[in-house]
């Protein structure tokens, strides 16, 4: 494990620099789980993300003369920030090398700290490639995201301020991508409480952390696809997987659905916007993967918010959709006058709000004379839309609906 005084050196380094994040209890989210559950809100950390304490502790621990040749880094954007932000404040260059898919108010964020932004590769270890290989052609120091001991003190720190806070938690839930945080965290955790089990949750579409965890060796995966894309790691590190091995009681993993159902009732019942890689412990907690903790006292680290508002508009628009809160008919009549309107005064006597209409009477599949009518309805929940089910075929319109 990483010593737990090089921890505790990393936390008086940053001590002034970054946020000590709220650590704060979660009614809500208690009441669905069935345990209690407290929240390590490293979404409103400084740069959105936790991980400007590894960055920073880096680069305060390299000499005058390597900073001065600059730094680089590989990230999909909050390592980048991070990264980013604490070259700012050291007065040196930066350059992040980014995938190519990474959402643009992660690129943007990098800039914002006056980095130089390089766009190559189509997920982090391609990335991670093409930066290594600069790194080392252009004498710059490479500040890795997760495989290196002063990072990893540095997201250590986290775990002191939740145990200082706190020092009787049964379990600490963590996101697990390359293994950067939970390695530090786990180090000190285990230092400090050895009797609370640390626990891990990676995405299904990033699984190699985890099926090297049970297999007790570095397995790398070929590709990588989830929401998560800050643990969208594809490729095992030794390092990690050693400190991860001696001090993680467990991994479990996470889908792409679920993950979405946690940042939708994050941000509709916490009240708090959560990205898809710090919504992993929410989400394994929301869909009972973590069974055998009901009743216990249970902390959750939330990693990041810097959520891709395009991504968070398509969840938020899923989510009304399975709740029963917005419904979308394709409904077929005779095209004559009156007939559009007669159907959505029906709508309006059963207080269906509509929100979007449109009219095709060119379909190869219509009769000729017929006209489909799409139409988005907000709705109040599953008997409302029962109603709305009913009525038209009471009237024997033919619809069908969008799931």
């Amino acid at each position: 494990m990483i010593d737990l005084e090089t921890i505790y050196k990393a936390h008086e380094r940053i001590r002034d620099t970054v946020v000590k994040t709220p650590f704060a209890y979660a009614p809500r989210l208690s009441e669905e789980s069935g345990m209690e559950i407290y929240l390590k809100k490293e979404n409103l950390q400084v740069t959105g993300a936790f991980k400007i304490r590894g960055a920073y502790n880096k680069i305060a621990t390299l000499s005058a003369q390597e900073r001065s040749c600059g730094v680089i880094a590989a990230s999909a954007g909050n390592h980048a920030q991070g990264v980013a932000m604490a070259a700012q404040m050291f007065g040196i260059k930066a350059l992040i090398v980014m995938p190519e898919s990474t959402p643009l108010t992660k690129i943007n964020g990098v800039r914002y700290y006056g980095a130089e932004v390089i766009l190559a590769g189509s997920n982090y270890d391609e990335a991670y490639g093409y930066a290594s290989k600069y790194g080392n052609e252009h004498g710059m120091v490479f500040v890795h995201p997760f495989a290196d001991e002063a990072v990893m003190a540095g997201q250590g720190t986290i775990a002191i301020e939740m145990i200082e806070a706190m020092n009787d938690l049964d379990a600490i839930v963590i996101p697990v991508g390359g293994g950067g945080l939970i390695s530090g965290m786990a180090s000190a955790i285990k230092a400090l409480s050895p009797k609370t089990e640390v626990i891990g949750v990676s995405a299904v579409g990033a699984p190699a952390m985890k099926e090297s965890f049970e297999a007790k060796k570095a397995i790398d995966t070929t590709s990588v696809r989830t929401i998560a894309d800050g643990i969208a790691v594809r490729d095992t590190s030794e390092i990690t997987l050693k400190h991860i091995l001696e001090s993680v009681d467990r991994i479990v993993s996470v889908d792409d659905e679920e993950i979405a159902n946690a940042i939708l009732f994050l941000l509709e019942r916490q009240k708090l916007v959560v990205e898809g890689a710090g919504a992993v412990g929410v989400a394994a907690v929301l869909h009972d993967k973590l069974n055998d903790l009901k009743g216990k006292k249970v902390a959750i680290v939330l990693s990041g918010g810097n959520a891709d508002v395009t991504l968070l508009s398509i969840i938020i628009e899923k989510g009304l959709i399975k709740s029963g809160r917005k419904m979308k008919l394709t409904v077929t009549l005779v095209d004559k006058p009156g007939a559009l309107m007669q159907l959505t005064e029906m709508l309006q006597g059963l207080n269906a709000n509509i929100v979007h209409i449109a009219y095709d009477r060119t379909s190869t599949t219509l009769a000729y004379g017929d006209a489909n009518v799409m139409i988005h309805l907000e709705t109040k929940g599953e008997d409302h839309q029962s109603q709305i089910r009913a009525l038209l075929k009471e009237h024997r319109y033919l619809s069908s609906e969008e799931h």
